[in-house]
C-alpha cells in the first residue's frame, strides 16, 4: 500500500520546509509514503526548499493557475505514482501532520472512501478562528449539507484523504477552489464520507492565497456550488426555479378569475394579467428545461462511467493492474 501526500503550494517558502519534514514517513498499514508538491507558479524559493526537505516529486506550473487546477493535476499525478490513498494538505503549516494516520485509517479499514478533516468537531480549533471566517464556513457548510441531504460540519477544510477509488471517480472543474465541489461530486457518486476532528494552528507566517477578500471568495465559491448543483441535480435546480415562478403566477391568475366571477370585471387588476402570463410561461419553460436537463444529466452519468473505465484501462496499461480489480460502488 502506498500513500501519497499531496501539497499544493504558491509562494510558501516560509513554511514549506517544516510542513514536509513533519509528515510521517512510517504509517501503520502503509508500505510506502511519498510526498508530492504541486507548485502553482511560485516566484520564491518554495520549490528549491521543498526539494531540499526531501519531497519525492514536484510538478510546477509556469504561472499561477488557481488552487482548483493544482488540485486536479495533483490527483492525476498521485494516481500515476501508484497511490492507494491520497492525502491533501495545505502548505501553510496550519495542520498537524500527526493527524495523517487518523485521516487514512477509515480508508484502510474500508469504512470510508473520502475522509475530511473538520475544524468544527473540536471546540478548541474553531474557538480561535476569526469570527468572519467561522461564519463563512458555517454558511457554506450548511448550504452543502442542505443540497446533499447529509449533515457535515466543515466542507471548506483542505486536509483530506481519498481512496484510489474515490480519486478515480472524482471530477472537478473549478479553477478558484475545489473544496465544496469535491463533497458534491463524491456524495452524488455514492462515495462513503467521514469527518474526523483535527486541531488547527492559526497561520503565523504569510497570508492566505485563497481568501484575500471574503466577499470575492464568497461569490466565487457560491458560483462553483451553484454550477455543481445545477450539473448533478438539474431536475431539482431548474424545477425549483420553475415552481417559484409558476405557483405565484397560478395563484394570481386564480385570484383574478375569482374576482371576475364575482364582479364581472377584472379592474383594477387588469394590468396584473400581464404579470400572470409572464410568470406562468416562465414557470412552464423552466419546468420543461428541468426535464431536458435531467435527460442530459443521465448522459453525463454515462460519460463519467466511461471516463472512469478509461482511467482504469490507462493505469492498467501503465503497469498498475490492481486498479482494474477494484469493486465498483453500488
Amino acid at each position: 500500500m502506498k500513500l501519497v501526500v499531496m501539497i499544493p503550494a504558491y509562494n510558501e517558502e516560509e513554511t514549506i520546509t517544516d510542513v514536509i519534514l513533519e509528515i510521517p514517513r512510517q504509517i501503520d498499514g502503509m508500505d510506502k509514503v511519498e510526498i508530492l508538491l504541486i507548485d502553482d507558479g511560485s516566484s520564491d524559493d518554495t520549490v528549491a526548499l521543498a526539494k531540499k526537505a526531501g519531497v519525492d516529486k514536484t510538478i510546477s506550473h509556469g504561472t499561477n493557475q488557481g488552487l482548483g487546477i493544482a488540485f486536479r493535476n495533483g490527483i492525476e499525478t498521485a494516481i500515476s505514482m501508484g497511490a492507494d490513498v491520497i492525502v491533501t494538505m495545505d502548505a501553510d503549516g496550519q495542520f498537524d501532520s500527526n493527524d495523517v494516520p487518523s485521516l487514512v485509517e477509515p480508508i484502510l479499514n474500508n469504512e470510508a472512501d473520502f475522509v475530511a478533516a473538520s475544524r468544527f468537531l473540536d471546540k478548541q480549533s474553531w474557538a480561535q478562528m476569526p469570527w468572519i471566517k467561522r461564519l463563512g464556513n458555517r454558511i457554506f457548510t450548511r448550504i452543502i449539507s442542505y443540497l446533499l441531504g447529509q449533515k457535515f460540519s466543515d466542507t471548506q477544510c483542505g486536509f483530506r484523504a481519498y481512496s484510489r477509488q474515490a480519486a478515480l471517480r472524482l471530477n472537478t472543474f473549478g479553477r478558484f477552489t475545489y473544496t465544496q465541489e469535491v463533497f458534491i461530486d463524491l456524495v452524488n457518486k455514492g462515495m462513503r464520507v467521514q469527518e474526523i476532528a483535527v486541531q488547527v494552528e492559526q497561520r503565523q507566517k504569510g497570508k492566505s492565497r485563497i481568501v484575500k477578500n471574503w466577499f470575492n471568495y464568497g461569490t466565487k465559491a457560491m458560483a462553483i456550488i451553484l454550477r455543481s448543483f445545477r450539473d448533478y441535480q438539474p431536475l431539482r435546480f431548474f424545477g425549483t426555479i420553475g415552481l417559484i415562478t409558476l405557483i405565484p403566477g397560478i395563484g394570481a391568475g386564480l385570484f383574478i378569475l375569482i374576482y371576475w366571477v364575482i364582479t364581472s370585471r377584472t379592474s383594477p387588476f387588469t394590468s396584473l394579467l400581464y404579470l400572470v402570463v409572464i410568470l406562468v410561461v416562465m414557470g412552464l419553460l423552466f419546468i420543461v428545461l428541468a426535464l431536458i436537463a435531467d435527460m442530459i444529466g443521465r448522459q453525463r452519468h454515462i460519460n463519467e462511467e466511461i471516463l472512469y473505465h478509461l482511467k482504469l484501462r490507462q493505469y492498467e496499461a501503465d503497469g498498475d493492474s490492481t486498479l482494474i480489480n477494484e469493486d465498483l460502488p453500488k
